[in-house]
């Protein structure tokens, strides 16, 4: 593996109501060519994850599906058999790994729940965990060119929040990335730092102009969650071509006003850092009091498919 580019940006601590209570993020981008092995992939996660801690990582997180070329893009039942049960021998090693480094882990994996039942799922990992997993399986599922992904995974469960030592995680994952309620949920259950690992990519026969807004409207998305509710907000993609995908980085931390505070570059493997400053979040919230002045009585049109007539 190549020398890594880091790199760390951290919050402005000079914010009035900051409370010192700081939790460095970082997120692990790179590319997992086709024909990668299991065990080559996961050996790479772990010599990043060392190098993210000696750099100062309380929190790590890779990208959407991180032991395998991203197989989505296309049906093949074959590929069922990548799926692991929960925990498993990735999850073991993870939180080996998560004890002796004294860090969370947050990891994207293929599950497979029982027969035939089968979950895009994002496991945190933290110092002091044993067997019992903290599970996020992915909610919404997409189904577009080269993204097959209904095809191999069921809905989760619901919503959940992932509380370690030093942070609540919301845990959510890619194509999640594009709803409000989703991000409003966890936000609304206390989270702190929304987590999307993330497998996004341009497609062959894109125009540069339809690439560049595609990837300005993901990172703007990202914004928006991290405004609406003044939380931290990461998504940690892979880079590199696998077949008509391009996958294109641009792993992002951003802060609870919607600046961005780190971000990859498009194709480079790279370990992006953050430092999150928790007291930013009631700071934020005072002054743009965005839960106090939500109208939880007019919202009922939220749960329907469509409005129609209404």
């Amino acid at each position: 593996m190549t020398s890594l580019n880091k790199k760390m940006k951290t919050v402005d601590e000079s914010v009035n109501g900051t409370d010192g209570n700081l939790v460095r993020v970082a997120l692990l981008q790179y590319a997992v060519p086709i024909g990668s092995r299991p065990e080559a992939v996961l050996n790479k996660t772990e010599v990043m994850i060392r190098e993210a801690v000696e750099s100062g990582a309380d929190v790590v997180v890779t990208p959407e599906l991180f032991m395998s070329p991203y197989f989505c893009r296309e049906q093949d039942p074959k590929y069922f058999d990548l799926a692991e049960e929960l925990p498993g021998e990735t999850t073991k090693r993870l939180q080996k790994l998560a004890s002796e480094l004294g860090i969370t882990i947050h990891a994207s994996l293929f599950e497979k729940r029982a027969m035939g039942l089968y979950h895009n799922t994002s496991v945190t990992l933290v110092a002091e965990g044993g067997d019992e997993l903290m599970l996020y399986r992915k909610m919404h599922i997409p189904h577009d060119p080269s993204f097959e992904e209904k095809y191999y995974f069921t809905p989760g469960d619901g919503f959940v929040l992932h509380e370690t030592s030093n942070l609540k995680i919301g845990p959510l994952i890619c194509w999640d990335q594009w709803f409000p309620e989703a991000a409003r949920i966890v936000s609304l259950m206390g989270a702190e730092l929304l987590v999307y690992p993330t497998a996004i990519a341009y497609l062959d026969g894109e125009s540069e102009d339809e690439q560049k807004a595609q990837r300005e409207a993901w990172v703007t998305m990202l914004r928006s969650h991290a405004i609406a509710n003044n939380v931290y907000v990461a998504a940690c993609n892979r880079v590199g071509r696998e077949g008509e995908l391009d996958f294109w980085g641009t792993s992002i931390v951003v802060g609870p006003n919607g600046v961005v505070m780190a971000e990859g570059s498009e194709d480079k493997d790279e370990i992006v850092m953050a430092e999150l400053d928790l007291g930013r979040i009631e700071e934020q919230r005072r002054w743009w009091p965005y839960m106090r002045d939500r109208r939880i009585d007019e919202y009922q049109t939220l749960l329907k498919r469509f409005a129609d007539g209404t």
